[in-house]
């Protein structure tokens, strides 16, 4: 591995600089990658194989970030448990007949992963290729809860009312299906591992609407069987956006790095999670509306406040689509030139 700043840090490894990477910096905010969207529907970028590397690989060339992640999407697992989810323009995810019922949750398959999912395996052993040793892939998968989110409410929501509910009225149906997520994301996570990822990435992106008794019971115990299953094959980054409650807990899960957003000082973030582990964040994605000058001080300040070691510079979340393309440079520059206050 050329530049291997990334595995350290997630090592634990004393380094000279943090390794920076961004979420979803496989995508929305390039021109490239804009230009693809005009000719390619987004489902079918993701199973094409040639498509996907190329968007994994854009940031790497055009931005200069320390990881690739592979360009695909969280829905992509429960498609092939049997969730036919399509992306609508202007809506987002959508699934017409949710999951709202627990004959409908017996039905859900337990398919072979590998190969009913071959298109992703595909598009990692060409991303492989392509990035020949420049820098580390990065794999991924939604957690359980965030899956089963999706698949009750049947779209995107800001509090996924309907989904907690069948969660709170139907715990028996509903601890069955995220069981059965559990079980498939633990075997896709190892397909991906097998065909060549060196580090993956759990994403709970709607942990934070459930309380912390809550998260613990629908979504933190079946993350916690994931770092079990995963954790002595890969680096595992377990990332719960709105979950600062959680990190203590999650720090002794024995995944290697835990994701932090933009609503925690690093500080405190440091202190629930304790020095042994690696934190990775938490930049707040609407600052790279920022100047480059701002920009620059903002990051310095983030990384003497996390500490250079055991530390990944990202943002708190995705990237927004109308960020400048100089600002990303400016905010993964800043990084690379950071120098350690005395």
């Amino acid at each position: 591995m050329m530049n291997d700043l990334f595995l350290r840090a997630i090592g634990g490894e004393a380094v000279d600089r943090p390794p920076v990477w961004i979420m979803r910096q496989a995508g929305r905010y390039l021109p490239d990658f804009m230009k693809l969207k005009a000719k390619y529907d987004f489902f079918t970028r993701c199973r094409t194989p040639e498509l996907a590397t190329e968007i994994t690989v854009m940031p790497i060339d055009q931005i200069g970030t320390d990881a690739a992640i592979l360009f695909s999407d969280i829905l992509v697992l429960p498609q092939a448990m049997g969730l036919p989810f399509e992306m609508k323009p202007g809506t987002g995810p959508f699934l017409s007949n949710p999951v709202r019922s627990k004959s409908e949750v017996d039905r859900l398959i337990a398919s072979d992963v590998e190969e009913e999912l071959g298109y992703v395996m595909d598009a990692i052993r060409m991303t492989k290729a392509e990035l020949n040793g420049r820098v580390p892939l990065i794999g991924f998968a939604g957690s359980p809860w965030t899956i089963f989110c999706y698949s009750v409410e049947g779209q995107g929501s800001k509090a996924f009312n309907i989904a907690k509910e069948f969660a709170f009225t139907n715990p028996i149906a509903a601890h069955l299906m995220l069981q059965k997520i559990t079980e498939s994301t633990i075997a896709y996570l190892r397909a991906q591992i097998k065909n060549g990822v060196d580090v993956v990435q759990v994403f709970d992106s709607w942990g934070g609407v459930l309380s912390p008794t809550d998260f613990e019971t629908f979504s933190g115990q079946y993350i916690r069987q994931i770092v079990d299953a995963i954790k002595e094959e890969a680096p595992l980054i377990v990332f719960a956006k709105g979950c600062w409650h959680a990190l203590s807990e999650l720090s002794k899960s024995g995944a290697s790095a835990l994701g932090v957003d933009w609503t925690i000082r690093p500080e405190m973030a440091r202190q629930l999670a304790g020095r042994d582990i690696t934190l990775q964040g938490n930049f707040d994605p609407a600052r790279l509306y920022s100047t480059p000058e701002v920009i620059q001080t903002m990051v310095s300040d983030m990384i003497d406040a996390f500490g250079k070691d055991r530390y990944v510079v990202n943002l708190g979340h995705g990237i927004l689509p109308d960020i400048p393309v100089d600002h990303v440079r400016a905010f993964v520059g800043a990084v690379k030139s950071y120098s350690q206050k005395s």
